[in-house]
């Protein structure tokens, strides 16, 4: 760093503070990026039995943590009459609380899964404490019953489905996968030049399962010297937005990526940066670009005339660091759900979300003035803010590893990551019957 940016920072502390408490996400998504992130090795290789080490959770842990027990409820259902599911049309499946299960949990392992990325293996690498596979989401109002991969792949015979944004959409994807590795895995089809955007085919059902790599949901490009992102707010990403027309239903999600350091262009013109050392633009807020970001992402969807399918907004997923920065000790290794009278969703991620709940109803009114009806909100965002517990923290790599940051971003896998998944085949069967 030059004389210049030390004299700068040494003057302005608290710009200094947030700058290092804003890359403390997205550093830890492009570290992870640098480490040769990839959805899934090819086919050959997901066919092979794991040889990895298996840490299986402990069939003795049947019980919850004692502090929680006036919270628990026990009495799931693993299905639902057709009086339950006539009501689950009209229930709100995103309020509700996690409630203990240990008799499903859970969905699948490390040994029964070959897709788990390993910086998600967290039974691999010894997570002490598997009960944060044990809790499954209860709404209010009605049941939310598990996963049917089955149902799931009949519902999507003949049909495609993809997702759009970062490795946190990437880690649903890979969840899917896994919760669909009981019929079996797909077969990689993918043409793109894009290393992370992928095209997978289930040959047995006609389903293809692809997704589009995209960050920021918009055109961007990685300046050669810095690593800063220009971000051009008002352009469409080509990559995605001229493929989805071709299919069912799409699910896009991002935000983790507006917490790095970028330029902001609209126009063609640089208007402003987040979270830069230059004096001579203006300094934007974390939600600025974010905002017009996803409504750009929206006004092409939107545009598309031939646009037969569904989209879905994944809402944001929030981080739990505790205790410092993801480079200064910062972790999250709570071993249970909050409860809801705990603790609500508040500072950024509120904000992240908001803004994404403020623009996505402005798009579903835009496509109603074409007559449209095809815009839906996979609201993950409070259910998840409740489950600290479910981060891999240190548990992504060997403990020699030393020097290692706490991932507080992604999500374990099995883990509560898996209920976005069970939410999604609800939403799809709730379509089904719209039709």
């Amino acid at each position: 760093m030059g004389m210049k940016n030390q004299i700068l920072l040494k003057s302005n502390p608290k710009f200094f503070r947030h700058l290092a408490a804003a890359l403390t996400t997205l550093i830890i998504l492009s570290l992870i990026n640098q480490l040769n992130y990839p959805l899934l090795p090819y086919p050959s290789s997901l066919l092979k039995t794991t040889t990895s080490t298996s840490v299986l959770p402990s069939s003795s842990s049947s019980s919850p943590p004692r502090d929680v027990v006036e919270d628990l409820d026990v009495s799931l259902r693993s299905s639902s009459s057709s009086s339950d599911e006539n009501s689950n049309l009209k229930c709100d499946l995103f309020a509700g609380k996690w409630v203990w299960d240990p008799e499903n949990a859970p969905y699948y392992t490390n040994a029964t899964c070959s897709a788990i990325h390993e910086q998600q293996n967290c039974m691999k690498y010894g997570k002490p404490n598997m009960d944060f596979t044990k809790w499954r989401w209860k709404p209010d109002d009605c049941e939310l019953p598990i996963f049917n991969t089955e149902q799931f792949l009949e519902i999507l015979r003949g049909k495609s489905l993809a997702f759009v944004g970062d490795s946190v959409a990437r880690n649903q994807m890979e969840s899917l996968i896994c919760l669909l590795s009981k019929v079996g895995y797909p077969v990689d089809v993918s043409y793109s030049s894009q290393v992370q955007t992928k095209r997978l085919f289930y040959t047995n059902y006609n389903f293809t399962l692809s997704i589009f790599w995209s960050p920021y949901l918009v055109k961007t490009k990685e300046t050669s010297t810095s690593g800063i992102f220009n971000v051009y707010l008002d352009e469409f990403d080509v990559d995605w937005t001229t493929e989805i027309a071709k299919f069912d239903y799409v699910i896009i999600s991002a935000g983790h990526w507006f917490f790095r350091p970028s330029m902001f262009y609209e126009n063609g013109e640089l208007v402003g940066c987040l979270y830069c050392e230059d004096n001579n633009v203006t300094h934007f807020d974390h939600t600025y670009g974010y905002r017009r970001a996803i409504r750009t992402a929206f006004r092409a969807i939107n545009s598309l005339e031939k646009l037969k399918g569904i989209t879905f907004l994944r809402t944001f997923s929030p981080s739990h660091f505790e205790n410092g920065t993801w480079n200064e000790g910062g972790n999250c290794g709570k071993t249970r759900p909050y409860m809801r009278n705990e603790t609500h969703l508040n500072g950024q991620d509120l904000e992240k979300y908001t803004t994404q709940l403020e623009e996505f109803r402005v798009a579903e009114r835009e496509g109603m003035k074409k007559g449209l009806n095809k815009f839906r909100l996979l609201d993950t965002s409070e259910a998840m803010w409740l489950r600290p517990d479910g981060h891999p923290s240190s548990y992504w790599h060997i403990p020699e590893e030393v020097g290692k940051y706490n991932d507080c971003v992604h999500w374990c896998s099995p883990g509560p990551v898996d209920t976005w998944n069970d939410f999604l085949l609800e939403m799809l069967k709730r379509e089904e019957v719209r039709r």
